[in-house]
């Protein structure tokens, strides 16, 4: 049987910058679509100048953009406008994360679009989305973060809040771009027409506070800043060891009972009254640790993990870059770090896919990311059918 793709049937017109939308495109590439990323002449994605940079090529941009076709197109021309339009007509999706309105006023948004392909799927992505009150408002991830919550539950308790240590908003956004423009894609076969899919970076964020909104609505108690642990859960924190920290999750009553009984040696704090509940555990977690620090500060990280792991407890180790390169399960056996060939950075590493599709495997390695219209002649004349004559007009004016 030959071997497919899951998307190897869509084609997509990636215009995203930097990350939500592009993280969109990649995911959406690595599944099988024909995914044609749209820059700007002479300057290309914002993320061309992030580092790190390879033979001045960027490693940030490369792993974003794997699997793309890349095409130059002014779309402020009217030539590129009708570019765009030719490409539309042929696309499935069109992803893009201006500010809602700029696509509109150039007249490539989705009402104009959708005259040329009624079953194009036109995916937004931005701060604060295309309507409401704050729609028109520019939009970062840490601007996601601060005002979507998470930055108020995270850092130490007494600390000032703290941004997750990688863009959780706009990988969250991208995340849900994906899934709609997919829904989408779905939904058009029920009803053969496409429509808008409309995704905030702040509402991606609000969303993944699940717990902490259900727990505000009932008491009024704004939730702070816990460091490591968990209202929902104790014990699930982390833990001092000899050489560093462990994380342990007990994640109910009878992992915790079998830890203080068989592990700890400590069977009366089964049932001490402070600790008989999820809740009463949660709520007196720091005396809790204190007794679970009592037995792992003799251990180092990897005995207590070993020693868990054995009794069936969740635990392991804290790791950091290196140690995610060293493990041979996620980087390996996962896939998580894959190794490819770039044609101007040579040897490079990309972060893997996290969706395992056992019969039509992602593939993150296809095609290295494209240099700066790479790709306009391929796309122009094999995708659109131009001339060479037309191509060559349509460079010399700078529209690609």
């Amino acid at each position: 049987m030959a071997e497919h793709a899951a998307l190897e049937n869509l084609v997509v017109l990636d215009l995203c910058r930097v990350i939500a939308g592009p993280f969109c495109g990649a995911m959406l590439a690595d599944l099988g679509a024909t995914v044609i990323k749209i820059e700007m002449p002479g300057k290309g994605d914002d993320a061309r100048a992030y580092a790190p940079h390879l033979n001045g090529e960027s490693l940030y941009y490369s792993n974003l953009n794997r699997n793309k076709y890349g095409m130059t197109l002014d779309m402020k021309q009217e030539a590129g406008k009708e570019i765009l339009r030719e490409l539309a007509e042929k696309a499935d999706i069109l992803i893009e994360n201006f500010r809602p309105g700029v696509m509109d006023r150039l007249g490539l948004g989705y009402e104009e679009l959708k005259k040329v392909n009624p079953r194009l799927i036109y995916g937004a992505v931005s701060g604060f989305g295309s309507y409401g009150r704050y729609h028109d408002r520019p939009g970062y991830d840490i601007i996601a973060q601060a005002m979507g919550g998470l930055m108020s539950i995270t850092g130490q308790k007494g600390d000032p809040p703290t941004r997750s240590g990688n863009a959780m908003g706009d990988i969250l956004g991208g995340l849900n771009l994906t899934i709609g423009v997919l829904a989408a894609v779905n939904a058009r076969s029920i009803t053969g027409e496409g429509q808008r899919v409309d995704v905030a970076l702040t509402d991606c964020v609000v969303a993944s506070l699940e717990q902490a909104v259900q727990r505000y609505s009932v008491s009024g108690r704004v939730p702070g800043r816990r460091g490591n642990s968990y209202e929902a859960i104790a014990p699930y924190d982390t833990y001092r060891a000899k050489d560093g920290y462990v994380v342990i999750g007990c994640g109910n009553q009878k992992l915790y009972e079998h830890f203080c009984r068989n592990i700890l040696g400590r069977p009366e704090l089964a049932e001490d009254e402070r600790f008989l509940t999820v809740p009463l555990r949660v709520e007196n977690n720091l005396v809790l640790k204190e007794y679970f620090e009592e037995w792992t500060r003799g251990k180092s990280v990897m005995e207590v993990t070993d020693i868990l792991l054995k009794e069936g407890i969740p635990a392991g180790p804290i790791y950091d870059l290196k140690n995610i390169f060293q493990d041979a399960h996620i980087a390996v056996d996962r896939e998580m770090l894959v190794e490819t060939t770039h044609p101007v950075m040579g040897k490079i590493v990309l972060n893997g896919n996290p969706v395992k599709l056992m019969g039509t495997r992602p593939n993150v390695t296809r095609k290295p990311s494209p240099v700066l219209g790479e790709d306009n002649r391929k796309i122009l004349l094999d995708f659109l059918g131009k001339t060479e004559e037309e191509y060559k007009a349509l460079e010399a004016v700078k529209v690609i």
